[in-house]
């Protein structure tokens, strides 16, 4: 049973997410899923350091199902959100047996980094055995989108306390060092919150899914939730398509050329490319996305629109504007 710190139960997304799409098919992810396979049965404090959205807490499920905690309950603390009074009271109570996860744990104020320290010690949670002499039942997984070594150095996080968390440290890459795995991603989160909506969604097109992969995610798995969320809602490729080609950085910026040589034919086919993508974008734009009209205004035809419009990852169109569009022409 997931539980929150007041102890109810709630269900949720990362509750839903099978292991295939946690791991995903990318090296680093699959080099996580091997050490998490070596924990085996064990007891070792696990600590999960990432960017925020990047799925710490699904982890964290997943290693307190592969541990053997199936039938144990998972119980997450919110660190910054919980008064030390509060922390000390629950974590006393907990059972025998069950996965403790600190969210955001270097977050903890002094006070309570000081009194969990002593639990570690002393109390329930200590390592070897209890007080009662019986051995030690509550697995401890901490997570943080902050380097926690560095806030020790740096006197922010109790030296003593990084040293009993970090027993077996798990880095969990960003989104956009792991590309290969959003189209999972992707099919998963859709038909995850498509069920919620009456009509079916349609899948999301390759095009689209090549755009994604493009993009830096600055908000990880959170943000890639975010942008399903609304496709979902709206049932359109071209706001959520048009919002990404905005934020996807030029293929070529003359600012990162560096003393090492370059090919200038190579950099100036890559930036005639990023110039006539974003003149068809523009073109679809004020032409309502009626591809016929958008090749008239841009004097091609249109099978060569439709495969520039692949080529250059833009997604097709997936809804008929109420309102006709105007046409409109891009010659002088």
């Amino acid at each position: 049973m997931h539980l929150s710190l007041n102890g109810r139960s709630h269900s949720s997304l990362r509750e839903a997410l099978p292991e295939s799409v946690i791991y995903g098919k990318s090296a680093a992810m699959q080099a996580i899923r091997r050490n998490v396979e070596k924990l085996g049965a064990t007891n070792i404090p696990v600590l999960i350091e990432g960017e925020s959205g990047t799925g710490k807490e699904s982890l964290g499920l997943a290693i307190h199902r592969h541990c053997g905690g199936q039938d144990q309950d998972f119980i997450k603390v919110v660190c910054p959100t919980v008064p030390d009074s509060l922390l000390e009271e629950k974590l006393l109570r907990l059972a025998g047996r069950a996965t403790l996860f600190l969210d955001a744990v270097a977050e903890l104020d002094a006070t309570s980094q000081a009194k969990f320290l002593q639990l570690l010690k002393d109390g329930p949670l200590a390592w070897n055995e209890n007080q009662a002499g019986e051995p030690w039942r509550v697995r401890l997984i901490c997570a943080t989108n902050r380097d926690l070594e560095n806030e020790a150095e740096a006197g922010n996080f109790r030296r003593d306390l990084f040293d009993r968390v970090d027993a077996f440290r798990i880095y969990l890459p960003p989104l956009r060092q792991r590309a290969e795995d959003i189209p999972d991603l992707v099919t998963h989160l859709l038909k995850f919150h498509g069920s919620k909506k009456a009509t079916e969604c349609r899948p999301i097109s390759d095009e689209l899914i090549r755009l994604m992969q493009r993009y830096h995610w600055p908000g990880n798995i959170r943000e890639l939730e975010n942008l399903i969320r609304r496709y979902v809602i709206l049932g359109s490729e071209q706001v959520i398509g048009s919002e990404l080609l905005a934020k996807v950085p030029t293929e070529f910026n003359p600012e990162q050329l560096s003393g090492e040589s370059v090919s200038l034919k190579k950099l100036s086919r890559q930036a005639a490319r990023e110039v006539e993508r974003r003149i068809i974008l523009r073109a679809l734009e004020v032409n309502g996305w009626n591809r016929k009209l958008a090749a008239r205004s841009l004097n091609i035809s249109y099978r060569a629109l439709l495969y520039k419009i692949k080529q250059g990852g833009m997604p097709p169109k997936r809804s008929v504007s109420s309102r006709p569009p105007v046409p409109v022409s891009f010659e002088d």
